[in-house]
């Protein structure tokens, strides 16, 4: 693809990474040369990044990420998970009173040492995939208070993520609007949350409508925050989604830097 022309620094907050021992053979998985590349191409300047899908501990995985940051225009999210069932029937409820975590689940003490690594940013929850941490990790998670990206959807919708997070005091940012797969009444949902919730943001990684967009900057200008969702979707295309949009250009510029950067300090200039 050709390399965008805008003028505006643009930062990702929503980039996903293949360690390198882990990478599937084909392309589109998350390379972190190919990340590099299509960054170029959209002009962003630097990304948050994660990785996939794990079974177990994600130690290795994360701690791998971490590695392919290096020297790279990238800072690594801390992928963590949990015994606890995100739904909120009544099978989730029964089998929530006999979770309980194993070594393979993310403790207090694990979030405190990424926390405290340097390599580290923040954290990244799945929680349709991954669980949800229990309540002594939501409580350090807290403490140390480092954003955490949250996967938002049909499976972990806002109003569960309200229930279930939004309780404590630390930066929740929603992806994909809190509605994937582009479900509108969701992303009006988690729009309608941030009257309510300081602590919230949302971020426009695969939400292809403008309308939910446009509204949620014009009355939430400081809390929405560029994310392109790479390797699903290409940087050049999340980022004219954002350029086509009918917003000012101060907005566009919160979203794309100002945004980004007071959430995730590492992706300020």
């Amino acid at each position: 693809m050709l390399e965008l022309e805008h003028g505006f620094r643009v930062v990702d907050a929503h980039a996903r990474l293949e360690p390198d021992e882990q990478r599937r053979p084909r392309d589109g998985m998350g390379d972190p040369e190919q990340l590099e590349r299509e960054m170029h191409q959209a002009g962003v300047v630097r990304a948050v990044v994660f990785p996939g899908k794990r079974e177990g501990s994600y130690l290795k995985a994360n701690n791998a990420v971490a590695r392919m940051t290096v020297e790279r225009p990238m800072v690594a999210l801390a992928r963590v998970n949990g015994a606890r069932d995100p739904g909120s029937g009544p099978g989730s409820t029964l089998r929530n009173l006999t979770s309980s975590r194993t070594d393979a689940h993310t403790s207090p003490d694990d979030i405190e040492q990424y926390a405290y690594d340097d390599r580290f940013c923040g954290f990244k929850l799945h929680p349709p995939v991954d669980g949800l941490p229990d309540e002594e990790v939501l409580s350090q998670l807290e403490a140390v208070s480092l954003p955490v990206i949250v996967h938002g959807g049909e499976s972990f919708p806002p109003e569960t993520a309200a229930e279930t997070l939004l309780r404590y005091d630390f930066p929740v940012v929603l992806s994909h609007f809190g509605a994937h797969p582009l479900r509108r009444n969701l992303m009006d949902a988690a729009i309608d949350l941030l009257d309510s919730h300081d602590q919230l943001y949302l971020d426009t990684s695969a939400v292809r409508y403008r309308r939910p967009m446009e509204r949620a900057i014009l009355e939430h200008p400081d809390r929405v925050l560029f994310g392109s969702g790479v390797p699903s979707v290409h940087p050049n295309v999340a980022v004219m989604e954002i350029l086509t949009l009918d917003v000012p250009e101060d907005a566009m510029r919160k979203v794309f830097s100002n945004n980004p950067s007071r959430v995730v300090e590492e992706l300020a200039p």
